[in-house]
């Protein structure tokens, strides 16, 4: 602990200062975000959905303060694979009226081993640290602490040199921000990215000057139902669902359940959202499985963790799905509904990230992309989504 600790001011973590979040659990260390509501938890179907969904991918703290040293006290569960180097500890990027200002990480925490060849996980448990920022400028100011993207966080306290106060008491510089609710898979997640706030939707939200509620859940947008409901409970302005990877990933459909499966996803999101911009993207650029169906498997051939598609191309005249498959079903879906629902659009992945991308920025490990793939992607998903003419322009 800082010497200078006993002569800050501790603030207990409650839930008025997140942002991003859709619930909150109160642990027997503290409070856990999550980015689904109690009741869609209790139906999901396994651990590693529960471990991704309790990862604070776009959550943050929001408060304003004079204070000039900032101390969060947390406990991280970080995620580690049988037979591969530790992980780095997450990283917690803080704002100042916008911009970030510092960075650091939380050492210490559980560990949970998972074993990729079996998909057993063993939680080792460890102990809590703390995430310490100084030298912020001593004016009255909006600051912003993004949690990490990659590891569960258990919030204890914050300390700080001088009183803060929930954001919501003060406008932020850029109030008034519409709400962008964006669900996909492990890359909108932020698999590889180098911080939480350049995982490709924060960037794009921060260059639209949106407020971003990110449901990008790790091999896990396979369109449950849960998940569409609580699409449409939750509130939004804009609404953007990437469809179609984890199913391919998962061998999880056929063709023949795929499309009504769409369909029943989109209906019941529009029973909140009847209205709402609702942007439907399908797979980015993913030579691997582009015609090649699931499951996909890791393959430590090359002496580094990449993935491969295991299924038989010849099957897919018997409805097994590709990324093109997908494709060519989500733009007729969308065509087909969008005559009666003029605010649903559709956008082909590969114009986010496409074969040009792919030859400049390739993915390290076959499916995700590094952090300049998401500067890339998020770079080109404002372009089309949020750029004159397209459906989420201002």
């Amino acid at each position: 602990m800082p010497d200078d600790a006993p002569s800050l001011i501790t603030t207990p973590v409650t839930e008025d200062l997140l942002r991003g979040h859709l619930d909150v659990e109160h642990t027997a260390h503290g409070l856990l975000p999550h980015r689904l509501p109690a009741w869609a938890r209790r139906q999901l179907p396994d651990e590693q959905f529960a471990m991704v969904e309790a990862q604070p991918s776009g959550v943050r703290l929001a408060f304003r303060t004079r204070a000039t040293v900032v101390e969060l006290d947390a406990l991280p569960t970080k995620r580690a694979y049988l037979g591969l180097p530790a992980p780095a500890d997450g990283v917690y990027d803080l704002l100042v009226d916008g911009r970030l200002t510092a960075q650091t990480g939380v050492p210490g925490g559980n560990v949970r081993v998972i074993d990729m060849s079996t998909g057993a996980a063993e939680l080792r448990e460890g102990p809590s640290g703390t995430a310490r920022f100084a030298d912020l400028p001593p004016q009255q100011k909006h600051v912003e602490i993004w949690l990490p993207h990659n590891e569960t966080t258990e919030l204890i306290a914050l300390r700080t040199d001088a009183p803060l106060l929930p954001a919501s008491t003060h406008p932020a510089p850029d109030g008034g921000r519409r709400r962008w609710l964006h669900h996909g898979s492990s890359i909108s997640h932020g698999s590889n990215a180098a911080s939480p706030t350049t995982t490709w939707p924060a960037l794009a939200a921060a260059e639209s000057s949106v407020d971003l509620v990110n449901l990008g859940f790790g091999g896990s947008a396979l369109l449950d139902p849960f998940l569409a409901r609580t699409i449409r409970d939750t509130p939004a302005d804009l609404i953007s669902v990437k469809i179609g990877i984890n199913i391919v990933n998962a061998d999880a459909m056929r063709l023949r359940t795929f499309g009504p499966a769409v369909h029943g996803f989109l209906d019941t999101i529009r029973e909140g959202h009847p209205t709402t911009p609702l942007l439907v993207v399908s797979p980015l650029l993913c030579p691997v499985q582009e015609d090649t169906p699931g499951p996909l498997a890791p393959d430590f051939s090359s002496g580094t963790l990449r993935f491969k598609a295991t299924g038989d191309p010849a099957e897919r005249a018997a409805g097994r799905l590709t990324l093109t498959v997908i494709r060519d079903a989500l733009a007729r879906i969308v065509a087909d509904r969008a005559g009666d629902d003029p605010n649903l659009h559709h956008l082909d992945g590969r114009l986010v990230y496409g074969p040009a991308d792919h030859e400049e920025l390739p993915l390290p490990d076959a499916i995700h992309p590094d952090p300049a793939g998401h500067r890339r992607i998020a770079a080109n998903f404002v372009r089309h989504a949020f750029g004159p003419g397209g459906p989420f322009a201002s």
